[in-house]
């Protein structure tokens, strides 16, 4: 018989995962390389066997942090395994997240629009 997951489940798997991450992360990740980090999303496949987690960091570049977590993933999810109570825990695989990098940029070309406008207006 094909067993159907609740509507949800996923998504409340995965945030769960974020906010164990959250935690151990800071806790249990002694690379420096990894930097500040900030997890943005969890995505999860439908078989719960891989988890996509999305994140940011302060003090490292993307390559490193990324890098660094990678490395970190087989440990944590030793550590998530133990925290959640479910059959299969996905592998993890941390992706940096340039979102919040391309929402700057597009905000300083809006400012920069801005500011030409207004030095038509004042030309005219």
């Amino acid at each position: 018989m094909l067993k159907v997951a609740k509507p949800g489940r996923s998504n409340r798997i995965a945030d769960q995962i974020q906010r164990d991450l959250a935690k151990l992360i800071p806790r249990e990740v002694s690379n420096p390389a990894a930097g500040l980090v900030t997890l943005t999303g969890v995505t999860i496949t439908p078989d719960y066997a891989h988890a996509t987690v999305y994140f940011t960091s302060i003090g490292s570049t993307a390559e490193a942090s990324t890098k660094a977590l990678n490395s970190a993933a087989p440990m944590l999810h030793q550590r998530i395994f133990k925290l959640l109570h479910i059959h299969t825990v996905p592998q993890l695989h941390f992706v940096y997240d340039t979102s919040i990098d391309r929402g700057f940029e597009m905000d300083e070309l809006i400012r920069q629009a801005r500011a030409e406008d207004a030095e038509k207006v004042k030309v005219d």
